[in-house]
């Protein structure tokens, strides 16, 4: 008989999914927590849960980067076929605003001064009766120039990095409706 152990790794990634979060609301204030739920395959829901217990996010860290007080940075992921933030995995001794800043450099060539944490979005994975959860942080960074971005992936994922006026927002962003929170929060600053 074999013994399916996704619930025991599910309750390992919880686990860690809380400490991480409440790392981040010990180190920042004032950021927006999104919740999304992913309804996954068996073997992407043990992918994404070994992430979760290994790093505490299984994404990783991303970052919202603005620019003229009006624009923010997409990069076209291909693997998911939409517009997202720059971010991706946070490598073994890397501290999640690292692997954000990192990720930006790779996938758009821009760098930025970070302001902080604009999201810590709950991301609740369910497979086959198995649930779990991990952490997105997004961090909130602006420009230090007017550089045009350039999409040069190692991993040869990203196919196009672009600013975008908040008005021109394509619909095929990833997580819009928390972009535009995001930016209604600020834009009252």
């Amino acid at each position: 008989m074999t013994v399916d152990n996704l619930w025991f790794l599910a309750d390992q990634a919880r686990q860690r999914a809380e400490q991480t979060y409440h790392r981040l609301q010990r180190t920042h204030t004032d950021f927006l927590e999104p919740v999304h739920t992913r309804h996954v395959s068996r073997e992407r829901f043990r992918t994404l849960a070994s992430r979760v217990k290994s790093t505490g996010t299984p994404y990783g860290a991303h970052t919202v980067v603005r620019r003229d007080d009006d624009e923010i940075l997409l990069v076209r992921h291909e693997g998911v076929d939409l517009w997202v933030l720059p971010g991706g995995g946070v490598d073994e001794g890397e501290t999640f605003r690292d692997a954000a800043r990192r990720e930006l450099d790779e996938e758009a060539g821009i760098t930025a001064t970070y302001d902080g944490l604009a999201m810590a979005t709950k991301v609740e994975l369910r497979c086959d009766g198995h649930r779990t959860w991990g952490v997105m942080p997004i961090y909130q960074a602006h420009a230090d120039d007017d550089s045009t971005p350039v999409a040069d992936d190692p991993d040869g994922e990203v196919s196009a990095a672009r600013w975008f006026s908040v008005d021109d927002i394509p619909d095929d962003t990833r997580d819009r409706a928390d972009l535009f929170a995001w930016f209604d929060s600020v834009a009252d600053e």
